[in-house]
C-alpha cells in the first residue's frame, strides 16, 4: 500500500521522477503492471506499468540520487544498509533502522534539525550514502500536532488511543471476518513503537524528549486516515482558544522553503462539533495536513485533550519520505 503511494504522490513531481522499482526474487523480470494488485483510485501510471522489477541491489538500481524504501522491515534493515554504503540517500517508511542512535527519524515540521544526525551516521559507519526514515504513520501524526503545543506551553505528559485505518495493515492486512463490524484493540508494537518514536522526535538530535507517553493502538474498519484522541498535560496553561489559534497559525521549513509536497498549513483546526472525520477529512492538505478537533480543557491531567486525524500511508507513509527527500534537496544535501 506504501509503495502504491510512492508511485502515486510522484507523479508529475517536479523535483523526482521514478527510474526504478525493485522487490524481492520472486518479483523480479515481472512488469510492475503484471505484478501488482493495485488499489489506489487513480489507474496504474502508464510508464510505471511497464517498468520491469529489478532486484533489491545498488548494482542492478544503477545511478539514481534517491532511494525510497516501502519494504518489510525484516528484509529492508540490510537492504537500506547495502543502498546507503553504495552511496544512495535512502528515505525509508520501513521501522528497521528508527531506533538507531545515528540515524534519524524526520517529520520535517517538528524535528528538521535532526538531519545533521546523517554526519555521524556516515563518519561511523564509513558510508557516503545515507538512511533517513520517517515515523511509524500514527506517530507522524501524534507528533506533528504535538510540535507546537511542545514549543509554545511545554509538555509533561502524554495519553494517546487511536484508532486506526486497515491500510496501515498492507494488503491483504486484516481478514475481513476479523474486522468488520468490529474493532480490535491490539497492534503488534504499535504502541512500543509509538512511545519510543515519539521521544526520539521530539527531543533534540541525540537525546529524547522528557516527557511521558502512554499509547493505546486499535484497528477499526476505516479504509484510510487513523483518528487520535489526545490528552496532554503541559508545563504552561494552555487554554483551548489559544491552543487552537497555535495550532492553526503554525508553520514550518517545509512551508518556508515552499517544498512541492509541503502543505500551506500542515495543521487545520476544525471547530464542528463532529470534525474531524476520516471520509471527510483525510485528504486535507492533499493527504499531508492533519486535521485537529474537539479541543477542549481536560480536567483529569489538568491540561487539554483534543482529537486529530491524519492521512495514514500519505502523511504517515510515503509523503513524509517525499518531504524528507525535499527537504534534503532544498538545503543541498541531495
Amino acid at each position: 500500500m506504501v509503495g502504491q503511494k510512492f508511485i502515486e504522490m510522484l507523479q508529475g513531481h517536479p523535483w523526482f521522477r521514478i527510474e526504478a522499482l525493485a522487490a524481492s526474487e520472486r518479483s523480479i523480470g515481472i512488469r510492475y503492471g503484471q505484478l501488482t494488485k493495485w488499489r489506489l483510485p487513480m489507474p496504474i501510471p502508464e510508464d510505471i506499468k511497464d517498468l520491469e522489477v529489478l532486484p533489491v541491489d545498488p548494482k542492478s538500481i544503477g545511478d539514481v540520487d534517491v532511494v525510497y524504501s516501502a519494504l518489510p522491515a525484516e528484509e529492508a534493515k540490510a537492504a537500506e544498509e547495502d543502498f546507503a554504503r553504495d552511496g544512495h540517500m535512502v528515505f525509508s517508511n520501513a521501522s528497521s533502522h528508527r531506533m538507531d542512535e545515528d540515524v534519524p527519524i524526520l517529520n520535517p515540521e517538528v524535528n528538521c534539525e535532526h538531519a545533521s544526525i546523517i554526519d555521524e551516521q556516515r563518519k561511523r559507519r564509513g558510508w557516503s550514502g545515507a538512511i533517513i526514515t520517517n515515523p511509524n504513520c500514527t506517530t507522524a501524526v501524534l507528533t506533528l500536532s504535538l510540535k507546537p503545543l511542545q514549543d509554545e506551553y511545554g509538555i509533561r505528559r502524554v495519553l494517546v488511543t487511536t484508532m486506526q485505518a486497515v491500510s496501515g495493515a498492507g494488503y491483504p492486512g486484516v481478514a475481513s471476518l476479523d474486522i468488520l463490524d468490529n474493532v480490535i484493540p491490539f497492534i503488534k508494537n504499535e504502541e512500543e513503537k509509538v512511545q519510543s518514536e515519539t521521544l526520539k522526535i521530539m527531543g533534540e538530535p541525540v537525546k529524547p524528549a522528557k516527557f511521558k507517553v502512554s499509547a493505546s493502538c486499535n484497528r477499526v474498519s476505516t479504509i484510510d486516515g487513523h483518528m487520535e484522541a489526545v490528552f496532554i498535560e503541559t508545563e504552561i496553561k494552555a487554554p483551548p482558544s489559544s491552543v487552537a489559534e497555535v495550532m492553526a497559525k503554525f508553520q514550518g521549513e517545509p512551508q518556508r522553503l515552499k517544498l512541492p509536497t509541503a502543505p500551506n498549513f500542515p495543521i487545520v483546526v476544525r471547530h464542528e462539533d463532529d470534525r474531524p472525520q476520516p471520509r471527510l477529512d483525510r485528504m486535507e492538505g492533499k493527504g499531508m495536513s492533519v486535521v485537529v478537533g474537539r479541543i477542549r480543557r481536560d480536567e483529569v491531567l489538568d491540561g487539554i485533550k483534543y482529537i486529530v486525524l491524519g492521512h495514514n500511508t500519505a502523511r504517515g507513509a510515503a509523503g513524509c519520505s517525499i518531504l524528507n527527500s525535499e527537504y534534503f534537496k532544498a538545503v543541498g544535501l541531495i
